[in-house]
């Protein structure tokens, strides 16, 4: 280790006083410390530092900038004909068997809010089956193979790549494997670590969370990378762990995407409200980003157009299509381009006399890229709608808060299962209405409390293949569940 050497590229950008306990540490510590330090381009860091604070003092109202995704570029479940989505499923299924589609799972964060120290697809919400978020995920990867193997003949492999943290990896790794990566091949799941940067104070300086260690956050952009050249995919699915109600490798999404020949996409949900907290998807300046509902006023959040829908509706639910080239163009040409996103936290650190502080306040800096920061790099881009109700619900607080929570996500699924039930000609006692079914009705006599219905994603992926099972029948609430010994979908009552 050449401590000169270091100390003299820490001096250059500043950063000497994080070596300042040197003296103090023993052989292992300052072996972590120097590795750690070695490794940092402190010159990168300085001006990704400069430039996100340039971005973030000159942030303004963008109401004046805002244009909606172009008509062409949309698409929506509510407005297409079964026609064209049968034909998207069935171009999204060829893709899937022939092996050209991976899915990217941003897994890093724990389930804090949940009230658990551990990663959120580990957390069980409660369904009658005990199934995580990781067990529903898993299984509807397999039955999305099985689907394209029975349509085209070749069973095609959908790689799936979880990016974890430092906090999570192992955690994560050891879940699979003691639940037998809940069916998969194992090596068709690829564990990876989010990338990370220094945590800085308000002048750039890197803080030291221990003497022996600086404060680090994740940045946000390392998982899209690393499907690329991966067993020959040409595209991938990108979406967050916490959703209940994700399609795995959807191949409706897919197949849209490839029709608009977008080598960018997002599903969108309509806003619950105008000015509901969430990002929506636009155009600004010409280029197609997520605007933060902080960053526009009530009155443009509340635009309708003449047809009565609001203007500015795309609601991000994180739920993204990369076509392979699109992810190289933008490695090879534009990654140095993307500007850092600050968050001020409350970061504990090492005082001047050695001693570890915990602000009350926040005292420092985490940068961070957002996937969806890419957008503006696409040269073709498409927006597809999506049904709330049948495909978006995030698990983010414990039970308490006012949504987003263990009961709406388990009430979420168990709804959307009941509707798969009555859309095949199921009778479900118990049952207060049908929401809409179809063809679907409660039948005669029976009680008036809600209906409890929980379909495996083994016995059926969106809906389909239900009619023989259930139509016709008398439900109970029950969970349906592929028997492992036949591998034929079973009926079991429920309490």
């Amino acid at each position: 280790m050449d401590i000169s050497e270091l100390s003299a590229k820490l001096a250059q950008f500043g950063q000497e006083h994080l070596i300042q306990f040197w003296s103090e540490l023993n052989e292992d510590e300052q072996k972590r410390l120097f590795n750690d330090l070695k490794g940092i381009d402190f010159g990168l860091l300085a001006k990704g530092f400069r430039r996100a604070m340039d971005n973030s003092s000159n942030a303004v109202k963008l109401d004046h900038l805002l244009q909606p995704v172009p008509v062409h570029l949309q698409g929506s479940v509510e407005r297409c004909s079964n026609e064209q989505l049968t034909a998207y499923e069935h171009e999204g299924l060829k893709q899937i068997s022939a092996g050209k589609v991976g899915v990217l799972l941003l897994a890093g964060g724990q389930g804090t809010r949940l009230g658990v120290s551990y990663p959120k697809g580990m957390y069980n919400v409660g369904l009658p089956s005990g199934k995580t978020l990781y067990q529903l995920q898993a299984e509807r990867i397999r039955k999305i193979e099985e689907l394209s193997e029975a349509r085209f003949g070749q069973r095609g492999t959908v790689p799936w790549y979880i990016m974890t943290s430092e906090h999570t990896m192992e955690p994560t790794r050891k879940f699979f494997a003691k639940h037998g990566f809940f069916g998969l091949n194992e090596r068709n799941v690829v564990f990876f670590e989010q990338s990370v940067i220094p945590c800085v104070d308000v002048d750039g300086k890197v803080i030291l969370e221990d003497k022996f260690k600086i404060a680090t956050a994740p940045d946000g952009n390392g998982g899209l990378y690393r499907a690329l050249g991966q067993n020959g995919i040409d595209m991938i699915h990108v979406y967050c762990v916490d959703n209940i109600l994700v399609k795995m490798a959807d191949p409706v999404f897919v197949g849209f995407c490839l029709e608009k020949n977008a080598n960018c996409g997002a599903k969108v949900v309509k806003k619950a409200f105008p000015e509901e907290p969430v990002g929506v998807i636009c155009q600004v300046n010409g280029v197609y980003q997520v605007v933060e509902y902080s960053e526009i006023s009530s009155e443009t959040a509340n635009r309708r157009n003449s047809d009565g829908e609001l203007t500015f509706n795309a609601g991000n639910i994180c739920n993204h299509f990369f076509s392979k080239e699109f992810l190289k163009t933008l490695i090879l040409e534009h990654e140095q381009e993307l500007i850092y996103h600050i968050a001020k936290k409350k970061i504990p650190f090492i005082d001047a006399n050695g001693v570890r502080q915990n602000p009350a306040t926040p005292n420092g800096i985490k940068m961070e890229k957002f996937v969806f920061d890419v957008f503006q790099f696409s040269t073709n881009f498409a927006v597809w709608e999506v049904l709330r109700e049948e495909e978006f619900s995030p698990l983010k607080n414990a039970d308490g808060a006012p949504k987003d929570t263990p009961t709406t996500s388990r009430g979420d699924l168990l709804n959307l299962h009941k509707q798969f039930a009555l859309r095949a000609g199921a009778k479900l006692c118990n049952s207060e209405a049908t929401n809409g079914a179809s063809n679907g009705h409660a039948a005669a006599g029976c009680g008036q409390l809600k209906a409890v219905v929980e379909i495996s994603p083994l016995v059926s992926y969106f809906g389909e293949g239900l009619t023989e099972l259930l139509g016709g029948k008398e439900l109970n609430p029950a969970s349906i569940e592929r028997d492992p010994t036949t591998g034929q979908p079973k009926i079991t009552p429920l309490p």
